[in-house]
């Protein structure tokens, strides 16, 4: 199996998760399937809990919020996998921002991006180095969130912003990229135009 970098952006339930299942499939029964979220409420553990149910007995899961090309590079040398999917760079971001832990309110105005955005560039780096050295198709899962109003705290524009920024290097390095929209997956990768010439 070739390597190959596929990624799907879009909203919130959007249908990236269920494409990039489907999408899965194809590439074998050997999935490897890395999960960045993390179980901080009630509400979330029965989201995590309902996802590993569906998930079929021939995946194996890594729990990585973090050091996600570490914790694959670990996985991949301790048994072979047919594709990796990746869900989600959302949660990941958030995860490195947040430093494993809640934000107080007085937080929500004292995160600084000259802090928080050096740590979202070494995760950003581990993962693609992750990528270019495994021999197995990539699968990555990401939300686009600069489309609606720009976010009235600090904590929120600097998340948007570092999200933002990790997509568009994701994006420029991947195979394929897929925008979902209700649903519908549209190949962004193939309808992008070059710059004009000036």
């Amino acid at each position: 199996m070739s390597q190959e970098l596929i990624l799907l952006l879009g909203g919130a339930r959007s249908g990236k998760s269920r494409f990039a299942e489907k999408l899965t499939m194809r590439f074998g029964e050997r999935v490897l399937y890395v999960a960045t979220a993390q179980a901080r409420d009630e509400e979330m553990a029965a989201r995590i809990a309902a996802h590993r149910r569906a998930r079929p007995a021939t995946w194996r899961t890594v729990e990585a919020p973090t050091a996600v090309g570490k914790a694959v590079r670990t996985a991949l040398a301790e048994g072979p996998a047919d594709v990796v999917l990746l869900d989600c760079i959302t949660l990941l971001v958030s995860n490195v921002i947040l430093g494993g832990r809640w934000l107080s309110e007085e937080d929500f105005d004292s995160v600084d991006e000259r802090v928080v955005g050096p740590r979202v560039d070494i995760e950003l780096d581990g993962l693609l180095r992750a990528v270019q050295e495994s021999e197995v198709p990539w699968i990555v899962v990401s939300n686009e969130v600069g489309w609606g109003l720009v976010p009235s705290y600090p904590v929120g524009r600097v998340y948007r912003d570092l999200l933002g920024r990790f997509n568009q290097c994701l994006a420029a390095v991947a195979d394929r990229v897929y925008l979902m929209v209700a649903g519908l997956p549209v190949d962004i990768k193939a309808l992008a135009a070059d710059p004009p010439a000036s």
